[in-house]
């Protein structure tokens, strides 16, 4: 089947989420706006409009009710995802580059960049709470002093959240004390991406290191490690099988053909840490990669500014690799 392709950003992608049905798919890009689309075919349902900057982040809820996304416009912006309309403002000193539901719905996390003399915090708002966003106060705001966060994560029943920063480290924070509950050091540069299983038992971390490594999201215990040539700028898992996004930085690409340019995306055996496929298709690298919740499909977020949106063929599923 040829991918669907989604034209709603002029600027490179910068995340792109499925809700947990899987209907919908969520972009935003270094524009000010972020998209909803039906993930069956490539439909806009419509877009979240307020942002003044880059839409660094993006979130659903579990029942798809609210939208979160996190800006370089220093807001991290609640939406009805139905109507589009702005539901909370909330206003930081430096720009959000993560954010996301706990697993309730009640309760959102989102960390700002170390920027103009700012440090890095990772906030938190209960939604049941209206005071808190009123008054702008996070119920809890832990500040990260060592390295800034680069990518983050709800774990399992909303107990920490589990964070990948600047340096290579892994943390878990806890959502009632912000302490750091576990930590891991596996990467030797910084982490790009963390995107958890569907069930959030494991997780994949994306590093600058040229490695995707699997780790067990209770524990930050590390589980395996797939290994690549260039960056890995995102990485996602689905039941035994990762994908991989990546290439190199965008300021090299010009010097590249596409051909060298590697700007596909690579399929590897959970198990066996095994590369078994690459699809080729962006004209940059790729920058953000989902796999939809049933493993039936997965997309693709480049540099280009598209979406686009791959249906596995059936022999996808038949494949077993030969031992």
């Amino acid at each position: 089947m040829r991918p669907i392709l989604l034209q709603g950003h002029e600027r490179s992608i910068t995340q792109i989420k499925y809700n947990r049905e899987g209907d919908l798919l969520f972009s935003v890009a270094k524009d000010p706006v972020a998209n909803a689309w039906y993930s069956v075919n490539g439909e806009r349902l419509g877009t979240y409009n307020g942002h003044t900057g880059a839409v660094w982040c993006v979130d659903a809820d579990w029942d798809t009710k609210n939208v979160l996304t996190g800006s370089a416009d220093n807001s991290c912006r609640l939406w009805d995802c139905e109507t589009g309309k702005q539901l909370a403002l909330l206003e930081t000193s430096s720009a959000v580059r993560t954010c996301g539901f706990d697993f309730s719905g009640n309760i959102i996390m989102f960390s700002t960049d170390k920027q103009m003399g700012y440090q890095c915090f990772l906030n938190y708002f209960d939604l049941r709470d209206p005071q808190q966003i009123e008054d702008n106060q996070p119920y809890l705001s832990v500040p990260c002093n060592e390295s800034k966060i680069t990518s983050a994560v709800w774990g399992p029943l909303g107990e920490f959240v589990i964070a990948g920063h600047e340096n290579g480290e892994i943390n878990q924070y806890s959502a009632k004390s912000g302490e750091i509950l576990k930590a891991a050091k596996e990467h030797t540069k910084q982490i790009n991406d963390i995107q958890t299983s569907v069930d959030l038992t494991m997780l994949i971390s994306a590093s600058k290191d040229c490695t995707a490594k699997m780790f067990d999201s209770t524990n930050l215990e590390h589980i395996k490690t797939f290994k690549t040539e260039r960056p890995v700028n995102s990485a996602a898992i689905s039941f035994s099988h990762v994908v991989m996004g990546g290439g190199q930085e965008a300021m090299e690409v010009t010097t590249t053909s596409t051909r060298i340019g590697k700007f596909e995306a690579r399929f590897f055996h959970a198990a066996y840490e095994e590369e078994f496929g690459r699809v080729k298709g962006h004209f940059g690298p790729i920058n953000c990669v989902a796999f939809h919740p049933d493993g039936k499909s997965y997309s693709s977020g480049g540099e280009d500014g598209y979406v686009r949106i791959h249906y596995f063929d059936p022999q996808y599923f038949d494949f077993e690799l030969e031992a």
